[in-house]
């Protein structure tokens, strides 16, 4: 049996609908950083938990209350950073959309530094309804 990793056991608690609740394991300087040159007006850095805050209401706000953050895999690198894979889902321009992103956390003395978030803009693809 093996020991979940302490960065992966922290990141387990991120929960973007509650992010008030991630205050206590967020450095004081803690930074987001989105890149996405399809949406340049949210591209950009996000600082603290008021950053993180904000960069969440504007995704939600940005796909109408759609976005959803469906984990794929979780690995850590070492002792300071953790890679993400996840597959957003969301309504992009009317059209449910599926994204893959990877977010590379750094994590330092037990609180989360800095992210960045990091979606393949160019393969997003369109959700076929179930049938």
């Amino acid at each position: 049996m093996t020991d979940t990793h302490p960065n992966i056991a922290l990141l387990c608690r991120f929960d973007p609908a509650n992010i008030a609740a991630m205050a206590d394991v967020l450095s004081e300087d803690f930074v987001w950083h989105f890149v996405n040159p399809k949406l340049p007006e949210h591209q950009g850095d996000y600082v603290g938990l008021a950053g993180l805050q904000d960069f969440f209401e504007r995704t939600q706000d940005f796909s109408g209350g759609t976005f959803k953050i469906n984990p794929v895999s979780i690995t850590a690198v070492g002792d300071e950073l953790v890679v993400v894979h996840v597959k957003d889902t969301m309504v992009f321009e009317g059209t449910p959309t599926e994204i893959d992103a990877v977010v590379v956390w750094r994590i330092v003395d037990g609180k989360i530094a800095e992210a960045w978030d990091i979606p393949a803009v160019h393969t997003a693809h369109p959700v076929r309804a179930e049938t």
